[in-house]
């Protein structure tokens, strides 16, 4: 790679926050209580999970499809214990690929499951991220706060247990996926010929995950179940579709208007940007689109005003569904193999363009956000409604301002769009990403929902 020397890393946020932010969490969703009530788990307790999980993974810079993964199986060990304990939710056996039946420990019967769902979740988090020791403060405050109202030992100790007997079993389940076989497969390299994606500047980053299409799906038949149609033909002829395709993203480039610009950054979503000042080299960590999109449900189910058990359903479909999302997504990316806008401006009209956003190292076709918002809106609209209106809040921290919307689809559909704006993607990976997504999602549902 031709990084610059050096290379100095630097949060998309105030630089006293880092990971600290973590004891913020604890005390904003698990701080004091009144001590005359018993302590009872909400939504903002899952919140609370999701952004810590987030935050880590922010700073392990864990890129787009593995944080899916890592999302997946942590709300599914959580959600395995609510299916355990309350006869309105069903567990996964027989509805996710090779989900095993998942025992429930015989010395748990004083346990509270709600607190064991939330444990199971973090313990799963804990062993599948790098840094995973740094959701032990989430951890102990919450059993700080279950202790300081009221909740005895007796019941919290059977808890830790229940959950760890369940995050042992569900992690065995995504031991067994093969994700932890791509690290043995060739190293990637990229096709040679002007119609192949190619690294780009300023990192000329490897290709991320190249062999996710090798990863065991949660709900689809195969990874190749909702094959898009080819993308526009490569072309450098003037007049061509392909070239027409180029020159509309260039052509955008040049007249952002401030709302593009907004909407751009909004979604931008990119784990490892890089920026180039003088002889150093910036790094500016953000969040995945995954982690925003769970950061969305969240939102909403505080607002639908959804039980614990509830939420934890709701985050769990959307993590499963982002998972199926990406693997389909990332089957194409490879096949397809499509250069990106950046490197055709460059080579065919202008050699000097730069996109409003940093091209991420992949191939073009499809456009991931655009797949896996499409999914994600769909899963949150068949359990809100069509014409949910939110505020999306997810990135304050990261320093963004609030976004309000409509419906989730209004969202998804601003999320696919923001790609073109930032000079990412053309609009034919765009408008099939989303068809793509909508399929993904609408399967998903009917298997997670409809049984």
């Amino acid at each position: 790679m031709n990084f610059k020397i050096p290379i100095i890393l630097a949060q998309q946020r105030k630089p006293s926050t880092g990971l600290c932010w973590l004891l913020a969490i604890c005390v904003v969703f698990f701080g004091c209580k009144n001590n005359t009530k018993p302590y009872h788990l909400a939504n903002r307790d899952i919140r609370s999970a999701v952004a810590a999980m987030t935050e880590i993974m922010v700073h392990n810079i864990t890129n787009p499809p593995l944080a899916a993964r890592f999302f997946a199986y942590s709300c599914l060990a959580g959600y395995e214990v609510i299916a355990q304990n309350d006869a309105s939710y069903a567990g996964m056996y027989g509805v996710l690929n090779q989900y095993p039946k998942i025992s429930k420990p015989d010395t748990v019967q004083q346990a509270d499951y709600q607190l064991a769902a939330m444990l199971a979740m973090l313990e799963t988090a804990k062993k599948m991220q790098p840094s995973g020791k740094l959701l032990d403060s989430l951890q102990n405050n919450l059993l700080d706060s279950c202790r300081l109202n009221g909740m005895d030992e007796a019941v919290i100790q059977p808890s830790q247990r229940y959950a760890l007997a369940i995050a042992k079993q569900i992690l065995a389940y995504a031991k067994a996926d093969g994700y932890n076989k791509i690290s043995n497969l060739p190293r990637y390299t990229p096709q040679t010929g002007e119609a192949y994606w190619y690294p780009t500047p300023p990192g000329f980053l490897a290709a991320v995950e190249p062999y996710f299409n090798t990863v065991r799906p949660f709900t689809l038949d195969s990874v190749s179940q909702f094959l898009p149609p080819r993308p526009i033909a490569f072309n450098a002829a003037k007049h061509s579709s392909f070239l027409d395709l180029t020159e509309a993203v260039y052509k955008e480039g040049l007249s952002l208007s401030d709302e593009h610009r907004a909407i751009a950054a909004f979604w931008d979503c990119n784990p490892f940007a890089m920026q180039d000042e003088g002889h150093l080299q910036f790094g500016f960590k953000k969040i995945s689109p995954g982690a925003h999109w769970l950061g969305i449900t969240g939102i909403a189910c505080e607002k639908a005003n959804k039980d614990f058990n509830a939420s934890m359903k709701l985050h769990m479909a959307v993590a499963v569904t982002l998972m199926d999302a990406f693997i389909c997504c990332w089957d194409e990316k490879f096949r397809s193999n499509r250069i990106r806008p950046e490197t055709a401006i460059r080579r065919y009209i202008d050699p000097s363009w730069t996109p409003l956003l940093q091209t991420p190292p992949f191939p073009e076709y499809l456009s991931g956000h655009s797949v896996i918002s499409a999914a994600s809106a769909t899963i949150l609209t068949h359990a809100l409604g069509d014409h949910f209106a939110y505020t999306d809040s997810v990135e304050v921290s990261y320093g963004l301002p609030p976004r309000s919307f409509s419906s989730f689809k209004q969202a998804a559909e601003e999320a696919g769009i923001s790609r073109f704006y930032g000079g990412i993607h053309f609009t034919d990976a765009i408008s099939n990403g989303m068809d793509q997504g909508f399929k993904v999602g609408e399967w998903s549902y009917q298997k997670l929902f409809r049984r």
